[in-house]
């Protein structure tokens, strides 16, 4: 991942406004510490901070059109980018870089390009011509990307908000699948893609199609011409990254410069189900597989760290970012720049616990979209800005577009969870990858179910965090929280401490309304609540709120009943 700031408009350009534009980029620089570049043109500034992923030689940022009259600033991999530069003969490209179609397919289509990129991406395109602007985030916003509003008229853009809080009077998250045009004023959306009404879609289920979209995701995310690896927890989205990638990595390009065996990484506690689950995964595959491990002390003294970081209070957010902050930090150390990583998944197929409690095929598939609409606040959100704190990429392929198109458009009742049918969640995904002459992975766990991430890295994470929180925060002090925090007022202590840290490093009232809030059980929207009338009395984002609807409790409740007495009698 790379940093990007853009300051449009700004009636001061002097010297010493240069020299601002600069500071502020440098707050970007961990996402990007190969090189920084800024291009100034009037009353505009891009600045970059580089991440070299692909040409690391000659792809250095701002890049240009032929005569540098289009100016363009980007974060992101375009996965498409050599069958775009074929559609654009005509033009002479300077670099290898993939980005460098940003300039040019501008120049030839006008604003009109977005939806013909591949990739993730945010990015800011000036036209010095007529001194116009563009600026667009990716279809889920797997990258980040911030706007906001100068009092001097001046627009803003930044990867992250830590570069625009202090100078912005108002900013705001930048909507995944939107273009922000200044000849036609304002944002507009880009990417309408036939789930986004969330009408019912009626598509039969075919395995094949399925699996073949998810090794079409994964062999494009293999463009690097820098080391990489896999992000395996052992559950069942990143052993089959693991997988997939396993299996096509010898025919790759990367793998002439890199080698064929495939470096997986895993964090946990030490006896975690994560570090177990993630070792018989990577001796089934054969990689070289590295296990981390780290404490509770050191994860509660990353905490002020991770919430600057990743620039949320949201409490799942953090418990999950923290041992992916802390495992990104010894994954670099190892001279690794990108991983590929499992997100996505949950949102798509209705992974989540909570989703055995769905009425029906309606309100699952509902819910499935809602949860995709709101990726880039969460779970997107987590996997770039803590990789990104320490100057790595991941990549994630199941939130390609092609690969959400075709597994949005199955009928979704073959996504209920149907216990009476042999359907634990996700059996759609499962099951395509269910391979009895060839398997892909051990049938216990491609069946395996779910931990979520803060709980699989080691289920004493969790209460260790709460029991800090215990100690830092008074009853007093949860008890005015309305008054001191009158905005998403945090319901528990773990709460109350992380927007106390995140007010320290962001106090705007802008900063703390681009984090979401509501009621949420074991990840679900607040809609979902509604399912279980017992979630709404103790709503907890942990996997385990999501109480009886695990295999175990579907046995505890079989056995309950074969021991009920028939006929008033024993």
């Amino acid at each position: 991942m790379c940093g990007i700031l853009a300051v449009l408009g700004c009636v001061d350009n002097s010297q010493a406004k240069r020299a601002r534009i600069i500071e502020l980029s440098r707050r970007l620089k961990h996402r990007g510490p190969d090189w920084s570049g800024l291009h100034c043109h009037g009353d505009c500034y891009l600045a970059h901070q580089r991440l070299a992923i692909v040409d690391p030689t000659s792809g250095d940022q701002p890049l240009y059109n032929e005569d540098k009259t289009v100016v363009v600033t980007v974060n992101g991999e375009i996965y498409n980018h050599k069958e775009l530069r074929q559609k654009l003969s005509s033009h002479q490209f300077r670099t290898g870089s993939d980005c460098e179609v940003i300039a040019h397919l501008y120049e030839e289509y006008g604003e009109e390009f977005i939806d013909m990129l591949d990739g993730m991406f945010s990015f800011v395109l000036l036209d010095t011509r007529d001194k116009s602007f563009i600026a667009a985030r990716d279809a889920i916003g797997i990258t980040p990307l911030y706007l906001g509003w100068g009092l001097d008229g001046s627009t803003w853009f930044a990867s992250e908000m830590k570069a625009i809080s202090d100078d912005c009077e108002r900013f705001i998250s930048f909507p995944p699948g939107h273009i922000y045009s200044s000849k036609q004023g304002g944002l507009r959306r880009w990417y309408n893609p036939p789930w986004f009404t969330e009408q019912i879609p009626s598509t039969p289920y075919d395995p094949q199609i399925l699996r073949q979209a998810f090794e079409k995701a994964v062999l494009k995310r293999l463009m690097t011409d820098v080391p990489f690896g896999v992000l395996l927890s052992g559950g069942l989205d990143s052993s089959l990254v693991a997988a997939v990638t396993n299996r096509f990595l010898a025919q790759s390009a990367a793998a002439q410069q890199w080698g064929s065996q495939l470096h997986t990484f895993c964090i946990g506690l030490k006896g975690s189900p994560d570090l177990k689950f993630a070792k018989e995964v990577a001796d089934y595959l054969g990689t070289r597989h590295h296990e981390l491990y780290f404490t509770v002390q050191e994860g509660i003294d990353a905490l002020e760290e991770v919430i600057y970081h990743i620039e949320t209070y949201d409490v799942t957010t953090i418990r999950a970012s923290t041992p992916m902050f802390l495992m990104s930090r010894k994954i670099k150390s190892m001279g690794v720049k990108m991983v590929l990583s499992g997100e996505g998944s949950d949102e798509i197929f209705g992974g989540y616990l909570y989703f055995h409690k769905a009425p029906n095929k309606e309100e699952f598939h509902e819910e499935t979209c809602r949860k995709i609409k709101a990726l880039h606040l969460y779970d997107c959100l987590r996997a770039n800005k803590s990789t990104s704190a320490w100057g790595i990429e991941a990549r994630v392929p199941f939130l390609d577009k092609e690969f959400i198109n075709t597994a949005m458009s199955i009928d979704p009742e073959w996504k209920m969870i149907r216990p009476d049918l042999g359907r634990i969640e996700k059996w759609v995904l499962r099951n395509a990858f269910d391979d009895e002459t060839n398997p892909y992975l051990p049938k216990h766990i491609l069946y395996r179910q779910k931990e979520q991430f803060s709980d699989g890295v080691g289920y004493s994470w969790i209460d260790g965090l709460k029991e800090h929180a215990n100690q830092q925060v008074t009853d007093g002090m949860l008890l005015h929280a309305n008054y001191v925090y009158p905005e998403n007022t945090p319901t528990t202590k773990e709460a109350y401490l992380y927007r106390t840290i995140f007010e320290k490093h962001f106090p705007k009232n802008a900063a703390r309304s681009t984090v979401p809030g509501g009621p949420s059980v074991a990840c679900s929207t607040a809609k979902a609540v509604e399912w279980d009338a017992e979630w709404s009395k103790n709503p907890d984002p942990s996997g385990r709120a999501a109480l009886g609807v695990h295999a175990a409790a579907y046995e505890a409740a079989a056995d309950a009943k074969t021991a009920e007495p028939k006929n008033g009698t024993l």
